[in-house]
């Protein structure tokens, strides 16, 4: 055996140091047999915060009259052609500033709650007869850190998003992530809550983090091979270098 063969081996033992990963840790759900879960859809809706971006739109028999409250946007999609809904941004103090209606009390309050408030308000005042008022929540985000494929904030249009989903998005964890030890970081009313959560039990299936809320977070650790192995490919880098080097002397001899 040369010399050159001899780095050869020693160089792919090195790196087969580097690459060892538990198969078990590295499923979602191992062993789960066929089952049927109840989702839990309870306290999906958020509640509205300072900053938040809303889309009002407000529709009525009367077209002529409903008019007054939408104002036009003037950014139109360039593709269609099709002005948007007024858009609101919540202020510090929790407001928005409605037509006609002046200051609203936004913020602590959910969609529905601030779309019934809008709609008795229009009636009680007798600006229109059975308006309708639809809110979009137009900043609902989730961000995805860690040992995924894509870290990334994400911007979810349907309001609505599971922690797989969530996962997906971002590319999926990677071989060397905590699938069972996993982060979410929620604030609520000002307090930031952490939660561990393990994506190798079926608990996650009636958990009510299964479908996340608008700004929370999802961290995804490295588990102890991606961190044992970072700490051994430091450690060989300079033995990896040494024996490709001694590998090119040995050719030019």
């Amino acid at each position: 055996m040369t010399k050159f063969q001899k780095c050869i081996y020693l160089l792919v033992a090195v790196l087969s140091l580097t690459s060892c990963a538990n198969l078990k840790k590295a499923i979602y759900f191992d062993n789960i047999p066929n089952s049927q879960f109840k989702s839990n859809l309870e306290n999906l809706e958020p509640v509205l915060r300072e900053n938040d971006l809303l889309s009002i739109s407000v529709s009525s028999l009367n077209p002529d009259a409903t008019q007054m409250f939408n104002p036009t946007n003037s950014s139109e999609t360039a593709k269609n052609n099709e002005k948007r809904a007024p858009e609101y941004l919540i202020d510090e103090e929790g407001n928005i500033r409605f037509p006609f209606l002046g200051k609203i009390k936004a913020a602590g309050k959910t969609k529905q709650d601030l779309r019934e408030g809008i709609t008795n308000e229009l009636i009680k005042r007798k600006l229109l007869v059975e308006p309708i008022v639809n809110i979009r929540y137009l900043n609902f985000k989730i961000s995805v850190l860690g040992e995924v494929g894509n870290p990334s904030v994400l911007t979810i249009p349907s309001e609505k998003v599971s922690l797989l989903e969530a996962l997906s998005l971002a590319g999926d964890a990677t071989i060397y992530a905590q699938r069972d030890n996993m982060l979410l970081i929620r604030e609520e009313n000002g307090i930031k809550e952490l939660t561990r959560i393990d994506l190798t039990s079926d608990e996650i299936f009636t958990s009510p983090n299964y479908y996340l809320k608008s700004n929370d977070i999802i961290y995804v650790q490295p588990n102890k091979s991606k961190v044992a192995s970072t700490s051994r490919l430091i450690i060989w880098l300079p033995v990896i270098f040494s024996a490709l080097s001694f590998g090119i002397i040995a050719l030019r001899l």
